[in-house]
């Protein structure tokens, strides 16, 4: 890997730090050839603290390493992205994030859709509002729709209507995101299932 260390009068070059499961950037910190170096055999990642004036492992005093996972170089070569697995959180006053933003995982529109839902479930007695009426039905109506949806889903596989197979598969998870909440559980949960099966 070509790192032109040499670009600003430094010797710096900027290390955005992301985590490698969840995606979010954790910190920007900044490194000389030396911490590069040190990263890659050490598999921790190390920073050149400007204000310390040396190398500095992330976590040598907390615990707190950020774990080599990979390293990329930007276009222009002078900036780096390395994603990590964090031991514990990474900022040095204690948030998962150097923006005091909690270390989870995002899944855009689906995050979105499930503050919908659990708006809909705060106000059940809104009579304007199908997932409303489905939270004021209770549990066996919610998990009926679902196996509803789920046979639907199964017919539409064996057709050749992409778009119906399509439609009935985002009624079928949408009914199945309103069951979760009705359990007391969202989206993430079953992630960390799926993870903790993972080999």
């Amino acid at each position: 890997m070509n790192i032109n260390f040499n670009k600003n009068n430094d010797g710096l070059v900027p290390v955005i730090i992301q985590d490698n499961t969840t995606k979010n950037v954790l910190m920007l910190g900044y490194m000389n050839e030396e911490a590069y170096t040190k990263t890659v055999e050490t598999k921790k990642v190390t920073f050149f603290s400007r204000t310390k004036q040396r190398l500095w492992t992330k976590g040598e005093e907390s615990g707190n390493f950020l774990n080599l996972i990979s390293i990329q170089n930007d276009c222009d070569e002078d900036t780096l992205l390395i994603k990590v697995k964090p031991a514990g959180p990474t900022c040095h006053k204690g948030s998962d994030t150097c923006w005091n933003e909690e270390n989870t995982t995002s899944f855009g529109f689906l995050n979105q859709l499930e503050d919908t839902i659990q708006n809909r479930k705060e106000n059940k007695e809104d009579e304007k509002s199908y997932v409303a009426s489905l939270f004021r039905k209770g549990i066996n109506k919610i998990a009926q729709k679902v196996g509803e949806e789920a046979v639907e889903v199964v017919i539409e596989a064996k057709d050749e209507n992409d778009d119906l197979f399509l439609n009935e598969s985002a009624d079928l998870l949408f009914h199945y995101l309103i069951l979760l909440q009705a359990k007391g559980f969202k989206l993430n949960d079953i992630v960390n299932v799926l993870k903790s099966r993972e080999k």
